[in-house]
């Protein structure tokens, strides 16, 4: 039992350690100046390529989900031919 109180208390001091490896700049400023610009691009679009792509992907998967359950729809409102 003692050993399992030591590798408890040795993996907390490694997972809770108040020195970090890495030191990362603040950047919302930077950020918040890029999407509070005033431009007329739509705040969904200004995070550049990324958004446009996603965005189009969105916008196509949509489309199709919607005409595939209108025709479905259509489909299934149709009574079936008796043989």
């Amino acid at each position: 039992m003692w050993r399992n109180v030591l590798a408890l208390r040795q993996i907390s001091q490694r997972t809770i350690s108040t020195a970090s490896r890495r030191q990362f700049a603040n950047r919302v400023s930077e950020q918040q100046k890029l999407f509070q610009e005033d431009n007329g691009v739509p705040v969904h679009l200004k995070g550049g390529a990324k958004d446009h792509l996603l965005y189009r992907t969105t916008m196509v998967l949509t489309t199709f989900g919607t005409l595939y359950s209108v025709y479905y729809l259509l489909v299934s409102s149709m009574p079936k031919k008796p043989n």
